[in-house]
Parts: structure tokens; C-alpha cells; sequence
């Protein structure tokens, strides 16, 4: 008896692992399609996800990001712009506010920004923004950050009632590198996939 469970206990493992391979070949594939993928159209909003900065200057994806969320702008995609981000170990610095001065070094109106200093994770940032959105009576937003990034947000804003357009920065140092390029899209699998089953401590990241 003890036998045949383990045998049949084996198999059945075997079945999940396999199947569990085959959803996360599934999910990479489609954050691969999105990453390349820029659904550049008019919004009631640019919204851009927040990354390091360095004592008030941003990091080299940062500023990327921050790039085409200016040229986006000046293009007349949207009148509005939602910097995102918290502060990680300098707390002088808010990823939101570096992004929000950059912009306005770059020459935007500081009236055209809303500076949405939320919390560490994804996931506080996009519920922080879809709720500034929705208070203000917008319904969709055109959304930046590096292209492994988009399947997921798109999702977690479609969630919480906003429809998001996707444009992925182009000069992305992350997607520019193979290996970084993987390891993100990696993580964006297993970061997915813990959100989509509610994990604990994993799915709001």
C-alpha cells in the first residue's frame, strides 16, 4: 500500500512540476511579447514607475525611464504626469520627487506633475496611483517602466479598475543586457504568478 501511494505520489509530482514548467514558459513568453510591445496612444495620464536614485539624481534606468516619460509629454500623449516611488536607504530622497525635479530640470510644468510618494512596493505604487486616478475622475493612463515590467503592471492596474497602455523605455540598460534581461523577466514569472495566487509577502512586491 505504502508503495503504491509513493509510486502514485511521484507521478502526480512529476505531472505539477511539469505543468508548473509549462505555465512559467507560458507567463515568460507573454512578459517577452509585452516587453517589446509599445501601446503608445493618448491618456489622461503618463504614469512612471519609480527605480534608484542617487543622493537626488537618478539611476541610469531611472533616467531612462524619466527620458521617454518627457518625450512622451512633449508629443501632447497626455497633459498630466504621475511620478511613483518611496524612499529606499537615503531617505532624503524620494524615488517620486527625484523623478517629479527631473522633469521639471528637463523643462515641464510643475503643475503638470502629481508627485505620488507611495510605498516600497509595486503594488503600493500602482494602488496608490489607480486611487489618485480614480479621485480625479481618470479612467486611463499611459504607463512607463522597463519592458519586463509592463505585463505586470498592466494587470495589477486593469485589477484595480484603470486601463493602462504600456510603452516600455527604449533605452533601457536592463533590457539592453542579456543576462539582466533574463534574470528580470525571470522574477517577473515568479513575481507574477505569487500575486496572481496571493502569496504572502511575495505577490505585493
Amino acid at each position: 500500500m505504502m508503495r503504491h501511494l509513493l509510486k502514485w505520489g511521484t507521478v502526480l509530482a512529476i505531472v505539477l512540476g511539469l505543468l508548473g514548467l509549462a505555465y512559467g514558459f507560458f507567463l515568460y513568453r507573454q512578459i517577452r511579447d509585452d516587453a517589446g510591445r509599445d501601446d503608445v496612444r493618448a491618456a489622461d495620464a503618463i504614469v512612471v514607475l519609480g527605480a534608484a536614485q542617487y543622493n537626488g539624481r537618478p539611476s541610469t534606468v531611472f533616467k531612462s525611464r524619466l527620458d521617454h516619460v518627457y518625450d512622451l509629454y512633449i508629443h501632447g500623449y497626455a497633459g498630466s504626469i504621475v511620478t511613483t516611488g518611496s524612499f529606499g536607504p537615503d531617505l532624503n530622497f524620494s524615488e517620486a520627487q527625484v523623478g517629479t525635479q527631473y522633469l521639471i530640470q528637463r523643462g515641464v510644468e510643475p503643475s503638470a506633475i502629481v508627485t505620488q510618494q507611495s510605498g516600497g512596493s509595486t503594488y503600493d505604487s500602482i494602488r496608490s496611483v489607480s486611487d489618485l486616478m480614480q479621485a480625479k475622475g481618470w479612467k486611463n493612463a499611459l504607463v512607463v517602466s522597463d519592458g519586463f515590467h509592463l505585463f505586470r503592471l498592466k494587470r495589477m492596474f486593469r485589477d484595480l479598475g484603470i486601463q493602462a497602455y504600456t510603452s516600455p523605455a527604449p533605452n533601457s540598460p536592463i533590457e539592453a543586457s542579456a543576462s539582466q534581461r533574463l534574470f528580470y523577466s525571470m522574477r517577473e514569472v515568479l513575481l507574477y504568478a505569487a500575486y496572481r495566487t496571493k502569496i504572502p509577502f511575495i505577490s505585493e512586491l
